[in-house]
C-alpha cells in the first residue's frame, strides 16, 4: 500500500538546457509511483511563472522534484514550495543552490578540507586570463548540468575558444588541472551511501553526448579499485553531500587518482530514468527503481513530520 494517500505532483520539464532529460526523468518517476497506486500527476514547470496556479488546480500536496538545472535545480522552485508550505522531495534551497554553483560548492568542500582539482574562476568581463596551473585543463559553465558546455583544453588557443564558448552559457567559467583517474560516482539516499559506479566513456571524457548516447559508456558496478580506495570515495561521497547541507538522493561525481578521491559536484537531483546511475547504483544495493522512487518520497514524508 502507498504511504501517503496525498496528491503528488512530479515537476519536470522546466526551462533549462536540461528539460529533455527532465522529462524523461519526470515521466519515469510518475510511471514508478503510479505502479505502486500512488495518486500521481505530472507538472510541466515550463518557465514556472504559473507554477504556483498549475499545482493548486491539480490538487497537489507533495511534490517530486525532478526538474535538471536552471531553477529546479538552483533552489528558486524549493523557494517557491517553502513559501506555498508544500513538501517536496531532495534537498533545501541553500543546498541547492551550493551545490548547482560550481564555484560555491568547491569553496564550500575546501573548507571541509575535501580534495579538489586546482581551479580559477572566470568571469565574462575579465576574459581570458591563464591559469597559474598549466594545461590540460577542463572548461566548465558555473551553473550548469549534465557536462553541458564541459570543455577539454590542452593549449592556450583551445582555452581560448572553450572560454568563449562557454561564457555564451553564463557570466562565470571554472577552469580546472585536469586530473586523470577513475571517474566514480557514489550515491546517498537519507544521509547514507547507497554504493558506487566506475564510468569509462569511450570518449575523451564523460560528456553529454558520452552520457545519453547509448554504447558511448562502460558502467562498472562496483568500482574496480581497492577496497581502501572505494572506502575513501564512499567516504569523500558523502562528507561531500553533508558539507553542502544535501537532503533526499543526491549523486556525487569524483576523480579517483593515486588513491586520492577528488570531489567534482554533488548532484541534487540526479537522472533517474531506468539506466541512470543512481538507479543502477540502488539496483546493485538491492533497490529497484521502484523502491528508490518511493525511498526518495519517503524521506521527503518524514522530513514534513519534523
Amino acid at each position: 500500500m502507498p504511504v501517503t494517500d496525498k496528491k503528488i505532483g512530479v515537476l519536470m520539464g522546466g526551462a533549462s538546457a536540461e528539460r529533455d532529460v527532465s522529462l524523461k526523468t519526470g515521466d519515469a518517476i510518475y510511471k514508478a509511483l503510479s505502479a505502486k497506486g500512488y495518486n500521481t500527476v505530472k507538472i510541466d514547470a515550463g518557465t514556472g511563472k504559473n507554477l504556483t496556479a498549475d499545482l493548486a488546480m491539480a490538487g497537489v500536496e507533495i511534490a517530486f522534484v525532478a526538474l535538471h538545472g536552471g531553477m529546479g535545480e538552483n533552489g528558486a522552485v524549493q523557494g517557491l514550495l517553502e513559501v506555498l508550505g508544500m513538501p517536496y522531495t531532495g534537498s533545501g534551497v541553500l543546498a541547492s543552490a551550493l551545490a548547482m554553483d560550481k564555484e560555491f560548492s568547491k569553496k564550500a568542500f575546501l573548507y571541509h578540507k575535501l580534495p579538489v582539482p586546482e581551479f580559477i574562476v572566470l568571469e565574462k568581463e575579465t576574459g581570458f586570463k591563464r591559469p597559474v596551473f598549466g594545461p590540460p585543463w577542463v572548461v566548465k559553465p558555473v551553473a550548469e548540468g549534465s557536462s553541458i558546455g564541459v570543455e577539454m583544453a590542452n593549449n592556450e588557443e583551445e582555452l581560448g575558444l572553450a572560454l568563449e564558448r562557454s561564457f555564451k552559457l553564463g557570466g562565470k567559467v571554472i577552469v580546472e588541472k585536469r586530473v586523470y583517474g577513475k571517474e566514480v560516482q557514489v550515491g546517498i539516499l537519507a544521509d547514507k551511501v547507497l554504493g558506487a559506479v566506475e564510468v569509462r566513456p569511450s570518449l575523451d571524457f564523460y560528456s553529454y553526448e558520452a552520457k545519453y548516447t547509448a554504447g558511448k559508456t562502460e558502467y562498472i558496478l562496483p568500482p574496480e579499485m581497492p577496497e581502501a580506495d572505494l572506502k575513501k570515495a564512499y567516504e569523500a561521497g558523502l562528507a561531500a553531500h553533508k558539507a553542502l547541507g544535501c537532503g533526499g538522493a543526491t549523486r556525487v561525481d569524483l576523480i579517483v587518482a593515486d588513491a586520492i578521491p577528488y570531489v567534482l559536484e554533488v548532484n541534487t537531483i540526479p537522472g533517474m530514468t531506468e539506466t541512470s546511475l543512481l538507479p543502477k547504483i540502488a539496483r546493485l544495493s538491492g533497490l529497484d527503481f521502484g523502491g528508490l522512487v518511493e525511498a526518495i518520497l519517503k524521506d521527503a514524508i518524514g522530513k514534513e513530520g519534523k
